[in-house]
């Protein structure tokens, strides 16, 4: 018999690791995407601020192509791109009025290439400076509106994502964002394609417990204990169906026995109609064969032989309806594991042993073999445990517990079952194996006697004697098979 091997704390802790898993996953696949769309808009951010970058050193590319004479132009670059604040040139023999001019324009010469002045972004603008031949040049650039709003990929106002410029160890906030002081933190640092302006386009991203995919998450948790109990319903029906078809088959089983030990002690029964009717009928032959013949007085012991034989057949016709024995009620011994057999009993009694609110105790410390018939061993531990459960229900006070043991002594294996009914009282003791005799009303007496028969046809025996806890004990022992 297949049992089922989750308890309920079994599926409780299945359920909660599989709610657990499916959330986590849900959760992590939308953080995922959340990362993937805070990627996205942080690279489209580096690549506007580059592109606007880059412009500047072609404007300083374009400046050191003009004439001397052409200077009057640079004023009018302004209009052309707002963000320019000024444009500076040094014409030859003149000299930066700062001092940080004259150093940018130093490091744009060695550098090869434009150079930033000494600056403070806090200032929201910074000075980039480019010689070129006898001259230089310097662009006064502003930071606020360096990206066009209508460019910029998020909603400055409400987007999560805090985006800012870093140079030179300082940092100017392009976009507040929501800073959190608890959640997951998406991080993106890259440096704008323009090595004379080496900034930062730093973004980070916040994400708040509160915008984890509850409803999803809760969806899965739903599914889980819908699925799992669903299954586990559906588990307990096979398994219900299982122990049914075991029990029948147990039953029918036990009824062939049981018909067998009844017809041995139906023997006698069977005598007393039988020589009833040989003694009429000889009574009637020799009323007959007097003379004159006593008509009236065989004919009264002819009724009486008629009466017996049809108790006789009514005796025969009961006992031949009973013995309808299953195809597979006979079956080759195997090795058994006793402990192994009471757990298939207990199952197949679970039930009933919830139903009467009866607690199990038992203990089997090592494996106990035996060379057996797997039914009649079957059958054996059915009806102990069976009568056990029966007899408590005699005793509607004090505790109800099933006390089972397997153990080995000496070349045997012994199972004992003991109750805390109201027990066996010493004068029923010699007679607890007798066909017909049962201490429960409208009992058979048959189940014990069976028992002890089946028993010893293994090589064993059954005894009974009261239990150390109160109640009675039933001890099956049998012989121990060594491999």
């Amino acid at each position: 018999m297949r049992r089922a091997w989750w308890s309920r704390s079994g599926w409780i802790a299945a359920g909660l690791g599989l709610s657990l898993l499916g959330a986590w996953l849900i959760a992590q696949r939308d953080l995922d995407a959340q990362r993937a769309a805070f990627e996205t808009d942080a690279r489209i951010v580096h690549r506007l601020l580059s592109q606007q970058v880059v412009q500047h050193d072609a404007v300083l590319a374009t400046l050191a192509l003009l004439e001397p004479e052409r200077l009057e132009a640079l004023p009018r670059l302004s209009a052309i791109y707002p963000r320019l604040l000024r444009v500076l040139a040094r014409t030859p023999g003149q000299a930066w009025p700062e001092a940080a001019l004259a150093r940018a324009e130093a490091a744009s010469r060695s550098g090869g290439r434009a150079a930033m002045a000494d600056g403070d972004l806090a200032q929201g603008h910074y000075t980039l400076v480019m010689g070129a031949g006898d001259s230089a040049y310097a662009l006064v650039i502003a930071l606020d509106g360096l990206v066009p709003a209508a460019d910029w990929p998020m909603d400055r106002a409400r987007s999560p994502v805090h985006v800012a410029l870093h140079w030179n160890g300082q940092s100017l906030p392009l976009q507040p964002g929501r800073p959190l002081a608890r959640g997951w933190r998406f991080d993106f640092d890259k440096v704008v394609a323009a090595e004379s302006q080496p900034f930062h386009a730093v973004a980070t991203r916040w994400v708040g417990w509160g915008e984890l995919p509850w409803l999803a998450m809760l969806g899965w948790v739903a599914f889980v204990v819908v699925a799992l109990a669903g299954w586990r319903h559906a588990l307990r029906l096979r398994e219900a169906r299982q122990r049914a078809e075991a029990l029948l088959r147990l039953g029918q089983l036990g009824r062939l026995n049981a018909m067998g030990e009844f017809a041995a002690g139906l023997a006698h029964e069977l005598n007393q109609p039988l020589t009833a009717v040989l003694a009429s009928t000889q009574a009637a032959q020799r009323l007959l064969a007097d003379e004159p013949p006593a008509l009236a007085t065989a004919q009264d012991a002819m009724g009486r032989a008629a009466a017996q034989a049809r108790r006789a057949a009514e005796v025969l016709g009961r006992l031949r309806r009973g013995l309808e024995p299953p195809a597979d009620a006979t079956q080759a011994r195997a090795t058994l594991d006793l402990a192994a057999c009471v757990r298939d009993a207990l199952h197949l009694l679970q039930p009933e042993i919830e139903r009467r609110g009866v607690g199990v105790r038992w203990r089997a410390s090592e494996p106990v073999v035996v060379q057996a018939d797997p039914v009649a061993i079957d059958q054996i531990v059915h009806n102990l445990i069976a009568n056990a459960l029966q007899a408590m229900d005699r005793q509607p006070d004090g505790p109800r517990e099933l006390l089972l043991a397997v153990r080995r002594e000496g070349n045997d294996a012994v199972l004992d079952v003991a109750d805390t009914g109201p027990g066996l009282p010493p004068e029923v003791l010699p007679r607890v194996f007798e066909p017909f005799f049962s201490t429960r009303d409208g009992g058979l007496g048959l189940g014990l006697t069976l028992s002890e028969s089946l028993a010893q046809a293994q090589g064993g025996h059954l005894s009974a004697g009261p239990a150390p806890e109160g109640g009675a004990l039933f001890s099956l022992r049998l012989p121990r098979h060594t491999p």
